[in-house]
């Protein structure tokens, strides 16, 4: 066998160039990609003022003992200097395992837990089957979807007011219910009837993406399989049970995550139906914002430490979910 041998460079023909350093690859990769770095400067720069400088420093804060009466402030001309303290994981030790504890977070955590399964549950199952219904051939199939999308279109705070005004003593429900005599609740005194009147609202408020997603999800599925499976004699549940469902997996495992996560996180609906009246009703979130806002004098340190929490609870949820799916498509691919 003959070797070409360059007598330049003295490396034989079969030889690899030696690979390239990291900063000669950063350089060409920037020369050859420079625009698309030009136009992501704005976005990294944005994300990193708006999410990335409030997290270290609300972080910074959980390991402080920050509240309104030693941080920083300005009275009149006068300006007065921070006086916190480092207290290093005091707050978690508190949060999680203090004489308060029960009380303060984990009676919050247990109501979080129960209001994200109920929700998502009533989100998926009702946009499911209005799902199923709009996929059919339908008269007026239009004007419903357009119905049936409009409380997702109208803003979020005008339709949790209107549930207000319908929900207070004198509102819609209660005379309507006095009208056919049956029993008033307090919907927004009593804490098991706000806890349902929460539910009610937040599955009013998110059924129609669900509906959306879902409805998307069944117009992508071939049409011959539900044909080959009914010249079998499939019956509809069959048909439901092995074409449908597998086939809205993809979607059914991204929309489901997204409603845990903005669930588990929904401030607008508790806050605008209850605000900080009805303690029980608090989901973590909104108790965050009452220890950091709506009681004297206010805890930031504190409240901050709830918001890292959240942020914990939901990577470490994400986490397990995404390996849960990934292990259930790979018996599936078997």
């Amino acid at each position: 066998m003959t070797v070409a041998i360059d007598r330049a460079t003295g490396r034989r023909s079969g030889d690899r160039a030696p690979r390239p350093g990291r900063a000669q690859r950063l350089k060409h990769g920037y020369q050859k990609h420079w625009y698309a770095y030009v136009m992501i400067t704005p976005v990294i720069v944005v994300l990193g003022v708006l999410v990335l400088y409030p997290l270290v420093y609300g972080l910074y804060l959980t390991l402080t003992d920050a509240n309104s009466l030693n941080t920083a402030r300005t009275i009149g001309v006068n300006h007065i200097d921070a006086t916190y303290k480092f207290i290093g994981l005091d707050n978690y030790k508190d949060i999680l395992f203090g004489p308060t504890a029960y009380d303060r977070f984990w009676s919050h955590f247990v109501w979080t837990v129960v209001w994200t399964a109920l929700c998502v549950a009533l989100h998926y199952g009702l946009g499911l089957g209005l799902a199923l219904l709009l996929n059919l051939k339908l008269r007026g199939r239009t004007l419903y979807r357009l119905i049936l999308i409009l409380p997702w279109a109208v803003p979020t705070f005008v339709t949790v007011f209107g549930w207000r005004f319908m929900l207070a003593d004198g509102g819609v429900i209660n005379t309507a219910l006095h009208a056919l005599h049956l029993p008033q609740p307090d919907w927004l005194e009593d804490t098991f009837w706000q806890r349902f009147a929460a539910i009610m609202v937040n599955t009013w408020c998110g059924v129609p993406f669900m509906m959306v997603s879902l409805l998307g999800g069944l117009q992508s599925i071939d049409t011959s399989l539900y044909e080959a499976a009914e010249m079998d004699g499939a019956s509809a549940w069959q048909r439901f049970r092995h074409i449908t469902l597998p086939g809205l997996r993809p979607v059914s495992s991204t929309v489901v995550l997204l409603g845990i996560i903005w669930t588990f996180n929904q401030f607008a609906v508790i806050f605008l139906l209850f605000g900080t009246t009805a303690p029980d009703a608090q989901i973590l979130v909104t108790w965050s914002y009452y220890l950091g806002f709506g009681q004297q004098p206010r805890d930031f340190a504190q409240s901050a430490a709830y918001g890292i929490l959240l942020l914990a609870i939901l990577i470490v949820f994400t986490s397990f979910y995404r390996r849960w799916l990934n292990r259930n498509d790979q018996q599936l691919a078997i």
